[in-house]
């Protein structure tokens, strides 16, 4: 089970490009599709601030990237 997890939806185009770039650099990650499994949606929501932003991506640690640029992951990686 991996350490990484990405809420997103599939018609997102960050969440295409998040994923893209993770797959990419051999990132493993859990993919969540709120639209398909809708109960994550709250939690998306009080993680930002009670807006619906995807990607949400929540790490081992505590830390988010929320629709993050691939610069903003690849410094994130260190890749």
């Amino acid at each position: 089970m991996a350490n990484i997890k990405v809420y997103g939806t599939d018609w997102c185009g960050d969440c295409v490009r998040a994923k893209s770039f993770m797959d990419g650099n051999n990132i493993i990650y859990d993919w969540t599709n709120v639209d398909e499994e809708t109960q994550y949606k709250e939690y998306i929501t009080e993680l930002n601030d009670g807006e619906m932003r995807v990607p949400t991506i929540v790490f081992e640690d505590g830390s988010i990237l929320v629709e993050p640029t691939n610069e903003e992951l690849s410094e994130k990686f260190s890749v």
